[in-house]
């Protein structure tokens, strides 16, 4: 049996038409759930990336395993892939989030083979962010001498073209996606596919994480997936300079966050297309049916939604907040041989990847429901870590609403979900219908002491299990590495 993960990175089950949204964004979701097993009610254990990953490969929730910043690292060998290797697996993990590959956090190391972001020409060749990783900054010579000795005469001028295009990157980032063949900042998520497809096919046996960030700001989608953004929305992207704090701080009209969620749905029909091909080439291949499939999504997003929890707050991106748009996120597995659709209405936790993995080893199929756990699904989101902190001074005179932990419980199934939260001194309820529809229990301006003890009591087992060590941190990643994490809103 394989094992595939496959994360939909930053896309929120609002926006998918598998959770019935308005534009055709996920149709081959749709079709794939007729033969899956779809969790209409999955959480997030955390509101971004690190975090809600760590989370998803090792099964604890967020401070259990207590990796939540860039100076944090996952012990070894504590991840669901270092079983699978251990037992003999191919691991492989193949993304443009550079937590999973660059970052020294631990999430890295269970996979035997790494393709990180491939912002280069010539993604097969000699690639200098993945090489100044291995070699340290400021390792020219090292590297146009590596370049010279990659092969003949047509490899040598690709390596150089990837050197080339780093540096133009570096100096000139957005000179570089007016370059021809250039679809924008990102790489989109049909380079991954094929690094995948391509490493797949040459290992009998492999578990795989498959990370896919076409819907991560920015939103790029190529023409033909771009169905409700345009060229007028692009040029409004490109002109704010940071699309969470520009907005936060009052510097941006809401509506304009609001307006590029046509870009990020076409983002959505992107990814989902990609996954499509992806899905059809493991059935050609005779390997479908021999693979447990997962889809999921780390986190979501917000396009200036009022908040059901902070007074006068909206929700401009994500990572510090407890809001729906952000942890309800989509579930889609597909056991080897699923061919009959199920639909689960209680309330699931991403925190259940490596049980489905082992169950599925083990023999469970579709009637398990290793994501739904016995009680209620626990999340916790922190506020800003300094570095963060700092970015964000310069647009908010107040960032108390960006600064606390916030922990949340949900119950419940179908569509009466019910969710508590605390935040600071405030703790409310909220009641979630689906993915479209959540309102506030708690009159506002109140808070519900019960509502407090419930989350005490739920929390009340959770420990620390001791897998957090001292990271290195970012400080020691290539200028373009860091220059990405920057881009991305974590640094």
């Amino acid at each position: 049996m394989n094992v595939l993960l496959v994360v939909l990175d930053t896309v929120r089950a609002r926006n998918t038409s598998l959770h019935g949204h308005a534009n055709g964004t996920t149709p081959f979701l749709e079709s794939l759930a007729d033969r899956a097993t779809v969790y209409e009610q999955a959480r997030a254990p955390a509101a971004r990336s690190l975090d809600s990953h760590v989370s998803i490969f090792t099964g604890l929730g967020v401070e259990e395993h207590g990796v939540t910043r860039a100076d944090h690292r996952l012990a070894p060998g504590t991840t669901i892939f270092d079983e699978l290797r251990e037992a003999g697996y191919a691991t492989g993990v193949f993304t443009e989030n550079s937590w999973l590959t660059d970052v020294d956090a631990g999430l890295r190391d269970p996979f035997e083979t790494r393709v990180g972001p491939q912002n280069v020409p010539f993604p097969e060749s000699l690639d200098p962010t993945s090489f100044v990783v291995r070699e340290g900054q400021g390792q020219y010579g090292k590297f146009l001498r590596a370049a010279l000795d990659s092969g003949g005469p047509e490899e040598v001028g690709r390596a150089l073209a990837n050197g080339a295009a780093v540096k133009l990157g570096s100096d000139y980032p957005r000179l570089l996606r007016y370059l021809p063949g250039n679809a924008g900042y990102s790489t989109p998520a049909s380079v991954y596919v094929d690094r995948f497809l391509n490493w797949s096919a040459s290992h009998d046996e492999w578990a795989a994480c498959l990370n896919l960030m076409d819907a991560h700001h920015p939103y790029e989608p190529a023409s033909e997936h771009d169905r409700w953004g345009g060229d007028q929305l692009r040029a409004l992207q490109d002109d704010i300079e940071d699309v969470k704090w520009e907005f936060n701080g009052g510097r941006r009209p809401w509506w304009q966050r609001r307006a590029l969620e046509g870009l990020y749905d076409g983002a959505i029909r992107q990814v989902d297309a990609e996954l499509e091909r992806l899905v059809a080439e493991l059935r050609s291949r005779d390997e479908l049916d021999e693979t447990l499939l997962v889809v999921l999504s780390d986190h979501g997003e917000g396009f200036g939604e009022p908040s059901r929890v902070r007074p006068g707050a909206r929700v401009a991106s994500h990572s510090v907040a407890p809001h729906e748009v952000l942890l309800h996120v989509p579930l889609l597995v597909r056991y080897p041989g699923q061919e009959e659709g199920q639909r689960v209405g209680g309330v699931a936790s991403l925190r259940g990847f490596p049980e489905a993995v082992r169950g599925a080893l083990d023999g469970d199929g579709p009637d398990a429901r290793p994501f739904v756990p016995d009680g209620p699904v626990l999340a916790t989101v922190h506020g800003l870590d300094t570095a963060v902190r700092e970015r964000a001074a310069r647009y908010c005179d107040d960032l108390t609403p960006y600064t606390a932990t916030s922990r949340v419980v949900y119950e419940g199934s179908g569509t009466d979900v019910r969710k508590y939260v605390t935040w600071n001194d405030e703790a409310v309820e909220i009641g979630v219908r689906d993915a479209e529809t959540s309102y506030r229990v708690t009159p506002w301006g109140e808070r519900d002491d019960a509502v407090a003890e419930r989350v005490v009591e739920a929390f009340e087992g959770v420990e620390d299990r001791g897998v957090r060590e001292g990271g290195r941190g970012v400080e020691d990643l290539d200028e373009d590495a860091y220059r990405h994490l920057e881009d991305l809103g974590y640094v």
